[in-house]
C-alpha cells in the first residue's frame, strides 16, 4: 500500500509541475496584466449611446434614451481568478480582470427591466474600442459569462511575443459594487415588469442574482484571495479539482461547475462554516477526497449552506426555505444577499454528485489510486451517455415568441422545458438525463445582438437504466377512474395513448411502441423523437440521435442479422439435447458447449437458416437469397470418464473420429439429421444450421487444468486449443448474460477490425477480450448501455491504451488475486520482448 501511495503521489506531482505555470511566466503574465490596467485606466469619458450596440439592446428590449449614459474611467481594476490565488491550470490560462463601473454611470432604477445590462455592455463597447490599438493585444472577441447572454465579457488575446503564455488571454469582467439598494434586489422582487402571470407581477429571483453577481463578485473573489493566502497545498488541490472538472465536459459548464465556484467550495471547506473539514497539515491529494466526498455523500447539500455562519445573516427559517424551493442548491456568499450557486441545476448537480462518487470510488479500488482514470481521461458527452442527442432548436418560433431575455433567459427555459419533457415521458427508463445548451457562439460581434445564440445545437445526454426497463414495449399509464391523471396522460402523450386491458385483468392507459426484437435499442429514440414533435414542433430533420449511426454495418436485406439468432440457439439447443439422449456409443455424452462466436451473441453476421440444411423429412420455402456455402458452427463434446483411452496422441484422435462416426450415424438414424463425415470431423446438418463436433479428451483437460508443465508436452495441440476455445466461449457467454449491449458492441468493434483489415493482427477472441475490458473496468464511466457508446469507447481503448509498458488483464470472473497479477505480470516479463503485446493462455491478456 506504501508503494501504491508513493506512485500516486509522485503521479500528482508530475501533473501538477506540468499544468501549472512557473514563476517566470507569471512575472511575465503580471507586466502585461499591469499595462492592460494602465490602458483602461486611461480611457477618456464620454458620452455613451445605445449605437454602439444597439441590436443587443433592441433584443433586451431596452429604449435607447434608457440606455445613454456618460462613460467616466473605472473606479478600480482588480486582478481575480486563478492568477490571484496562484492556480490557473494550463491549458486554460487567462485572467480575470474586474472593472469596477462608476456609481455615476448609473440611474438608481437601473436595476429594472435590463436597463443595467445595457449599460454594462455599452461601458464593455468603451473598453474593447480603446483597447484594439494596445501593442499587447493581438485580437479582442466577445463573449459571455457564464454562457448568460445578457452579460457579455471581453476576451483580449494576448500577442504571440509572450512566448511562455502560447494561447494565454485577458478575461474583462464588469462589476458594479454597491450601485443599487440590495433589498430591492430580493427573492420575491419583480423587476421584470413584463414577467406576470394572469396579470399578476411574479418574483425574478435569477434576474435579480444576475445583478447582484457583479455587486458582490470583488467581495467573494476577495474572500477566496484569503482563504488561499500562502496555502501550497490548497492552491494545488484547487489546481487538481480544475482538471478533474475539466475532463467531464458535463460537469463543467455553466449550469453546473466553474473555476471560481470549485475555489469557493474549497474555500468553505477550510472555514467554521464548512466544519474547518480542511487544514493545513493535508495535503493536495487529501484535500481533493474531502472536497469530492463534500460534493457527493454530504447531507449539507439539502439545506442552505453559507461562507459566514447563518447566525449573522438577517434571514429567517421562511427566508432559507424560500432559496431552496427557488434555487434547489444554495451557497450564500459572505453577504448572505447571494446565492453563489444560483445557476447550479438540480439535475446537474445530481450528476455531479454522481461523477464525484463514482472518482470516489475508482481511488479505493484501483492500486495506484487511478490517477489516468480520474485525471488523464476524456469524460464528454458522447463517450459517457448511452443516449445522445443534438438538436436544431435555431428556427423553433415557440422558444422566442417571449422574448430573449426575462427573469431567465429564453434558452434557459428550453432546457428546463425539454429536460421535464423528456423526465416525464421516459420516466424510469433512464437514470440521468442531462440537457445542457452552450448557445454562446465562439465569434460573437455585439452589433449582431442575441440572435447568433441559438446557432449552436442544443446537447442532450441519457444514462439508460436496466436493459428491461430501457427497452420495454409498454408504458403502463393511470387507470381511467383516475380522471385527472388520466387527462394528464392523453394530453402528453396525444395520438400515442390508447386504453388497454392487461394480462391480469387491469385496464389502463398506456403506450405501445411496437418494434421489431432487433430494433428495441431504438425504442427511447422514438419517444424522444416523438416528444420533440409534440411539444417542440420539431421535425425528425432537427434531430440527430446517435443511437442508430452505425446499424447499417450489421444489416443484411434492410434487417439486423442477430435476427437469425433466435433460431439459431433453438437449433443448438435441440442437437444439445439429442447429444446427450444418445445411447449407441460406449461412453455417455455428458456436455455440449458452443465454440462459435454467433453461439455467443459475439458474431459481426450470425448465419441465418440454409434451405439446404434442415432435415430431409422438414419442407422449407426457398428464401430469395442464400449463400453458396454453408457456414459450421464449432460445438465441443465431452464424455464421462474413462481409463481406457489409449495413451498415444495420434490414437486418441482415432477414437475420437470413431466415436463422432458413431454418434453421427446415430442422429441420422434415430432422428433423420443429415450428418456429413470426413477423417477430421463431423458435421451435423438440422433445423437451417451446420453444426461441426470436437470432442475434448478427458485427460487434455486434467493436465490443463493442473498446469503441470513437463506433462503438457504430451497432450494434445488439439485438446490444449479446444480447451482454452471452452474457457473462453463460457466466460463471454456469462459476460454476455451480465450485459445484454456487451455483444452488439463486439459485433461493431469486429466490423471495424474487418473493414479496416486487422483481422490478421487482431483475433475474434482477442476482440472480444478488449472490449470485455471496457464492460468490466468502465472507470471513470459506468458500463456501456448502448452500442454506439460502447463502440467509441473501444476505439479510443485502442487509441489510448498505454500497450507498451502495461498489460491488459481481464478479469472476467473477477478472482484474480495479488499473487495471480504478479505472475501474469513475471509471464509477461519473460515470454514478451520490449514493445510486442503477449497472450497468456489460461489469463484474459
Amino acid at each position: 500500500m506504501i508503494m501504491e501511495a508513493n506512485s500516486m503521489d509522485f503521479k500528482v506531482g508530475e501533473l501538477l509541475k506540468e499544468v501549472r505555470i512557473d514563476s517566470a511566466a507569471s512575472k511575465t503574465l503580471d507586466k502585461a496584466v499591469s499595462s492592460i490596467v494602465d490602458a483602461i485606466k486611461a480611457i477618456p469619458e464620454r458620452v455613451v449611446s445605445s449605437k454602439g450596440a444597439q441590436k443587443f439592446i433592441e433584443d433586451l428590449r431596452v429604449p435607447a434614451k434608457k440606455a445613454r449614459f456618460t462613460f467616466k474611467s473605472p473606479e478600480s481594476v482588480i486582478v481575480a481568478g486563478s492568477h490571484s490565488i496562484r492556480s490557473i491550470a494550463r491549458p486554460d490560462i487567462n485572467v480575470d480582470l474586474l472593472v469596477r463601473m462608476p456609481k455615476e454611470c448609473f440611474h438608481r432604477n437601473d436595476y429594472l427591466n435590463h436597463r443595467y445590462h445595457a449599460k454594462r455592455c455599452l461601458y464593455l463597447r468603451v473598453i474593447a474600442k480603446s483597447l484594439k490599438s494596445s501593442p499587447l493585444v493581438q485580437k479582442v472577441r466577445w463573449s459571455t459569462f457564464q454562457n448568460e447572454a445578457r452579460k457579455p465579457v471581453l476576451i483580449l488575446s494576448l500577442v504571440p511575443e509572450l512566448s511562455e503564455l502560447h494561447g494565454c488571454y485577458i478575461r474583462i469582467i464588469p462589476t458594479a459594487s454597491s450601485i443599487f439598494d440590495t433589498s430591492r434586489l430580493s427573492l420575491e422582487k419583480n423587476n421584470v415588469r413584463e414577467v406576470s402571470q394572469d396579470g399578476i407581477s411574479q418574483p425574478t429571483p435569477r434576474y435579480n442574482s444576475s445583478i447582484l453577481e457583479d455587486m458582490f463578485l470583488e467581495d467573494n473573489a476577495e474572500f477566496v484571495k484569503k482563504m488561499f493566502l500562502e496555502w501550497s497545498s490548497l492552491e494545488e488541490a484547487l489546481v487538481l479539482v480544475k482538471v478533474w472538472a475539466r475532463n467531464r465536459s458535463s460537469i463543467y459548464m455553466h449550469d453546473c461547475l466553474n473555476g471560481h465556484l470549485i475555489s469557493v467550495i474549497v474555500a468553505y471547506l477550510a472555514t467554521r462554516s464548512g466544519g474547518n473539514c480542511i487544514n493545513k497539515s493535508m495535503n493536495a491529494m487529501q484535500i481533493f477526497r474531502i472536497t469530492l466526498k463534500f460534493i457527493g455523500t454530504s447531507s449539507a447539500w439539502d439545506r442552505c449552506l453559507s461562507l459566514q455562519p447563518l447566525g449573522q445573516y438577517n434571514l429567517s427559517q421562511e427566508d432559507l426555505k424560500q432559496y431552496l424551493q427557488t434555487f434547489g442548491v444554495v451557497l450564500l456568499d459572505a453577504s448572505g444577499c447571494l446565492n453563489l450557486t444560483f445557476r447550479l441545476k438540480r439535475a446537474a448537480f445530481s450528476e455531479l454528485q454522481d461523477e464525484a462518487v463514482r472518482t470516489l470510488k475508482c481511488i479505493e479500488k484501483y492500486g495506484d489510486g487511478g490517477f489516468e482514470e480520474i485525471f488523464m481521461t476524456k469524460v464528454d458527452f458522447a463517450a459517457k451517455f448511452d443516449s445522445f442527442l443534438r438538436i436544431n432548436l435555431k428556427d423553433c418560433s415557440r422558444l422566442y415568441m417571449p422574448g430573449f431575455c426575462l427573469d431567465d433567459e429564453c434558452w434557459r427555459t428550453s432546457e428546463d422545458k425539454l429536460h421535464s419533457l423528456l423526465k416525464q415521458g421516459l420516466n424510469d427508463r433512464v437514470k440521468l438525463i442531462r440537457v445542457t445548451w452552450k448557445n454562446a457562439p465562439f465569434e460573437w460581434n455585439i452589433e449582431d445582438g442575441l440572435s447568433k445564440f441559438s446557432d449552436e445545437p442544443m446537447l442532450v445526454g441519457m444514462l439508460n437504466s436496466t436493459q428491461e426497463k430501457s427497452f420495454r414495449v409498454v408504458d403502463v399509464g393511470p387507470s381511467p377512474e383516475d380522471k385527472e391523471e388520466a387527462i394528464k396522460f392523453r394530453k402528453f402523450w396525444g395520438e400515442r395513448a390508447e386504453l388497454r386491458r392487461f394480462k391480469d385483468g387491469t385496464i389502463a392507459e398506456s403506450t405501445v411502441w411496437d418494434c421489431e426484437s432487433w430494433e428495441r435499442h431504438l425504442i427511447i429514440k422514438r419517444i424522444t423523437e416523438y416528444i420533440l414533435w409534440k411539444h417542440f414542433l420539431l421535425p425528425k430533420e432537427d434531430i440527430i440521435h446517435t443511437a442508430d449511426q452505425l446499424d447499417f454495418c450489421l444489416h443484411l436485406d434492410g434487417k439486423d442479422s442477430a435476427s437469425f439468432s433466435g433460431s439459431l440457439l433453438g437449433a443448438f439447443e435441440t442437437l444439445s439435447k439429442r447429444l446427450r439422449n444418445i445411447k449407441e456409443i460406449p461412453l455417455k455424452i455428458s456436455s455440449v458447449q458452443p465454440l462459435d462466436p454467433a453461439l455467443r451473441h459475439t458474431s459481426v453476421y450470425p448465419p441465418p437458416p440454409h434451405p439446404l440444411a434442415f432435415e430431409n423429412s422438414v419442407s422449407q420455402k426457398p428464401p430469395k437469397f442464400a449463400t453458396t456455402c454453408i457456414h459450421s458452427l464449432e460445438v465441443m463434446i465431452q464424455l464421462e470418464g474413462s481409463g481406457n483411452w489409449p495413451l498415444d496422441n495420434i490414437a486418441i484422435e482415432k477414437t475420437k473420429a470413431a466415436f463422432l462416426l458413431k454418434i453421427g450415424e446415430s442422429l441420422q438414424d434415430k432422428w433423420g439429421v443429415i450428418c456429413d463425415a470426413t477423417d477430421d470431423e463431423v458435421n451435423v446438418l438440422m433445423s437451417g444450421h451446420a453444426f461441426r463436433l470436437k470432442i475434448l479428451h478427458e485427460r487434455g483437460v486434467n493436465l490443463l487444468k493442473n498446469q503441470e508443465t513437463n506433462k503438457m508436452k504430451s497432450t494434445s495441440l488439439i485438446d490444449k486449443e479446444l480447451f482454452l476455445r471452452s474457457q473462453h466461449s463460457s466466460m463471454i457467454n456469462g459476460l454476455h448474460g451480465r450485459y445484454p449491449t456487451y455483444g452488439p458492441v463486439v459485433r461493431l468493434a469486429k466490423r471495424w477490425v474487418s473493414s479496416h483489415l486487422f483481422s490478421s493482427f487482431l483475433t475474434e477472441e482477442a476482440i472480444e477480450l478488449v472490449v470485455a475490458y471496457l464492460f468490466l473496468n468502465p472507470f471513470p464511466f459506468l458500463a456501456p448501455s448502448s452500442r454506439i457508446t460502447g463502440f467509441l469507447r473501444f476505439l479510443r481503448l485502442l487509441s489510448d491504451y498505454d500497450w507498451t509498458f502495461s498489460p491488459m488483464i481481464i478479469d472476467i470472473n473477477e478472482d484474480f488475486t495479488s499473487d495471480d497479477l504478479k505472475e501474469i505480470n513475471e509471464i509477461i516479463r519473460r515470454k514478451c520482448s520490449r514493445g510486442r503485446a503477449c497472450y497468456v493462455p489460461g489469463y484474459g491478456i
